[in-house]
């Protein structure tokens, strides 16, 4: 028997428009921006050359946007593991950089379903997708958009 429990499934029906979901808070310290690095292959200096970040007076490395939007996955939260058998596919992502993120920032992540769109055999869930920083400043907001199957598809009538 595995020792994880099993999350509730939900099909697209279960789900509902204003439910929020709060991944953990996370400090992001050079050991990230590191990791970062090695993963993504860039090397700009403003993400990881401490001296080269305060020569232009700022308090530490400048995270790359990628590295802010990374803590909105969706596996960070609980809804990954409560769509997974309805989930069919990851459509698209938008986001934008609206503060910086810099080496020792604590970020605070959230999605929040905003629209449900049934079709006959699935639906596509949007979600809003925002960061705040330790000064509850948003630093990134956006969308994503998943396509998930209905549990009871629909019939040709109740689809228009």
């Amino acid at each position: 028997m595995s020792p994880r429990a099993p999350a509730p499934q939900r099909g697209f029906e279960d789900f509902r428009v204003g439910e929020t979901f709060h991944a953990p808070s996370r400090t992001h310290s050079e050991s990230l921006f590191y990791a970062f690095q090695l993963a993504s292959g860039d090397n700009a200096p403003v993400h990881y050359d401490i001296e080269h970040c305060r020569s232009r007076g700022w308090p530490g490395l400048m995270a790359h946007g990628f590295q802010t939007l990374i803590q909105t996955a969706p596996g960070a939260t609980g809804l990954a593991a409560q769509m997974e058998d309805a989930l069919v596919g990851f459509l698209e992502q938008s986001s934008r950089f609206l503060k910086p993120v810099f080496s020792g920032d604590t970020l605070y992540p959230e999605l929040e379903i905003v629209a449900l769109e049934p079709q006959r055999t699935t639906g596509v869930m949007t979600l809003a997708s925002r960061v705040w920083n330790q000064r509850e400043e948003l630093v990134l907001e956006g969308e994503m958009r998943f396509l998930l199957r209905l549990k009871e598809p629909r019939t040709a009538d109740a689809a228009d």
